[in-house]
């Protein structure tokens, strides 16, 4: 069942509309839901394609998204970090987020490690569980 958007010139609104078939889609003739208007004009949607995680994973270690990072450029560091966080789709935090600003201004891995010496430990105000 395709959802068609159109713009009712009728009312200015944007709509969509949803078809129970494509042969209907393609011979019937719209009417805005809003103000019931037939002088709708038909607008590209985006589409949006639905990929399993493995899919997200394997995409980021494909050859061709790797051949513009340049590991000695923060700033293309700072890009592929970025995209990867988009891929995995979960908030990586704040820490991540520092991290990335500070490569994206231009400062190397080993400067920031040097400014954070605590990067990747946690809360340091939480103590440590230590075993006997």
């Amino acid at each position: 069942m395709p959802i068609y958007e159109y713009r009712c010139q009728d009312c200015k609104r944007r709509v969509s509309i949803l078809w129970r078939t494509l042969a209907e889609a393609e011979t019937g003739q719209p009417r805005c839901p809003r103000c019931g208007g037939t002088h709708l004009t038909r607008l590209v949607s985006r589409v949006a394609v639905l990929r399993s995680e493995e899919a997200r994973l394997d995409s980021l270690m494909d050859a061709d998204s790797l051949s513009d990072l340049d590991e000695n450029d923060p700033k293309s560091i700072a890009r592929w970090m970025r995209k990867m966080s988009k891929e995995i789709g979960e908030d990586a935090g704040e820490e991540f987020e520092e991290v990335v600003d500070r490569l994206e201004a231009g400062q190397t891995p080993e400067q920031i490690e040097q400014e954070m010496p605590d990067l990747g430990l946690g809360d340091a105000s939480e103590p440590s569980i230590e075993a006997d």
